[in-house]
Formats: C-alpha cells, sequence, structure tokens
C-alpha cells in the first residue's frame, strides 16, 4: 500500500516502500533503464537495494505510482540537501518502460519541484543528465530546467565519451513554465 503524499493527475508521490526492492533490482539490473542514471554503476541485488532505499527513505526521496493503478513505475528525489544555501541535487527513474514518453516523469518532477521551492524553501535545483538521453534532457525542459554547463567527456558508454550535462532550476524558471502551481498574491 502507498500513501498518496504529493498527488498529481497521473500519478503520486509516495515515501519509499522496503518491500518494492525486488521491482528496483530488476530496474536497475535492466542496462536500457540503467544505462541513464548517472548515480549506478553495478550490479545490484535485492538486499543491497534494500539497504540502499532504508537510507534513501531518511531524506526525501519518493516512489513514483500510478494514480490509477497504484502501480509502483519509477523513483524520485533529492540528494544532499544544502539548508544554508537552498540548494539540492535532484534525480529521477521511471524503471517501468511502458510508461516512458507519457508525461509521468514530468508531472512527478513538477510535483517534487513544487513541494521544494514552496515547502523546503529551496532556491536552486540542480541536476545531471548524459548527452545522449534526449528523452530526459526534453523533460527537464519542458519543467523548466536550464543548461549551465558540460563536464566534457565525463562518461564512456560502448568506448565512446560523452558529456555530462549540468542543468538547474529556480523557483521563477519552474513557475514561468508551470504558471498552474503559482500561488496568487
Amino acid at each position: 500500500m502507498y500513501i498518496k503524499k504529493l498527488i498529481g493527475t497521473q500519478c503520486y508521490l509516495s515515501p519509499l516502500n522496503l518491500e518494492d526492492a525486488e521491482q528496483y533490482a530488476v530496474w536497475l539490473n535492466d542496462m536500457e533503464i540503467l544505462e541513464n542514471l548517472t548515480l549506478m554503476t553495478s550490479v545490484v541485488t535485492v538486499d543491497s537495494e534494500r539497504e540502499f532505499l532504508k537510507t534513501l527513505a531518511q531524506a526525501h526521496n519518493y516512489g513514483i505510482i500510478d494514480i490509477k493503478t497504484d502501480q509502483l513505475i519509477g523513483n524520485i528525489g533529492f540528494k544532499d540537501i544544502d539548508q544554508l544555501h537552498r540548494t539540492t541535487e535532484i534525480g529521477i527513474f521511471i524503471g517501468n518502460k511502458s510508461y516512458w514518453d507519457k508525461g509521468y516523469g514530468q508531472e512527478a518532477l513538477s510535483l517534487l519541484l513544487d513541494y521544494a521551492f514552496k515547502k523546503l524553501n529551496l532556491h536552486t535545483i540542480l541536476l545531471r543528465v548524459y548527452d545522449f538521453n534526449q528523452r530526459a534532457i526534453a523533460c527537464y525542459g519542458k519543467v523548466g530546467f536550464k543548461k549551465i554547463g558540460e563536464i566534457r567527456d565525463g562518461f564512456i558508454r560502448n568506448m565512446e565519451y560523452h558529456n555530462i550535462i549540468m542543468m538547474d532550476i529556480l523557483p521563477a524558471d519552474f513557475y514561468d513554465v508551470n504558471p498552474q502551481y503559482k500561488i496568487e498574491k
């Protein structure tokens, strides 16, 4: 059972559930999914994923749940929130490939960004994405992320170097393209 913490029209975000470790392990051992994730590099076991989920559950990390079926489809969350400078890094993946290119990632990002700006009082949210992950780059642009730089040749895939694109978003960037979330003054 999932708790509806942040609710959209297609999906909702729920605190992590340790019972989902097996599903996450399946997704994170799928090369088509794994090659796009900037934080993952090795084979994932159910036990190691359960321990990782315990760590993630202590912070602002959530399962992405299909609102119609209550099925886990992915994960989203923050890494290393810096309260002093009001910054963090965000990460997301849709593990269930049948949900790719259907707007679930965009809505999950929008829900968490709105929460970050309004409730957590964050100001700058960063992310990293590989230059070949055009699906993700397009999604990030739709919610308001801006490219701020690149780490040249920062990743090797199939014996080819690729750049790691750095993007960020500020509250004004987000609310300019997502006026439905803005609070009228």
